[in-house]
């Protein structure tokens, strides 16, 4: 089975998103808990530190998308936004790289580590 890749910037901003939705879950099992306020409390804030959390990684992303290299989809035709060596199209999921010593090679995300120097 083949792995499903997808932009860098849309796995953080699903993340981002899945944050919000813990934060919630997380608060509605305080309910659960009414007859101990010290355990409701205690969902009441895990759950609001999911959403700060979830705000936090929208603002980090919403940097460091403003900082990325926009390249036209060879495929689509589409703006898209490339973080790294290699990424993905934010809507066709071609493989894109501005490192030409990569062009032609399979896509692979280990593109992006940085090589441990020996």
């Amino acid at each position: 089975m083949a792995t499903k890749y997808s932009s860098k910037i849309n796995k953080i901003r699903t993340f981002a998103l899945s944050l919000v939705f813990i934060g919630f879950i997380v608060m509605y099992a305080g309910i659960f808990f009414r007859e101990s306020m010290l355990l409701m409390t205690l969902f009441m804030l895990l759950g609001l530190l999911c959403i700060v959390g979830s705000t936090v990684v929208y603002f980090w992303i919403g940097m460091l998308s403003t900082k990325a290299v926009q390249v036209v989809c060879p495929e689509c035709k589409k703006y898209t936004k490339v973080l790294g060596r290699v990424d993905m199209c934010m809507y066709c999921r071609e493989p894109l790289t501005l490192d030409p010593t990569l062009e032609g090679k399979e896509f692979n995300e280990k593109y992006n580590r940085k090589k441990k120097e020996s």
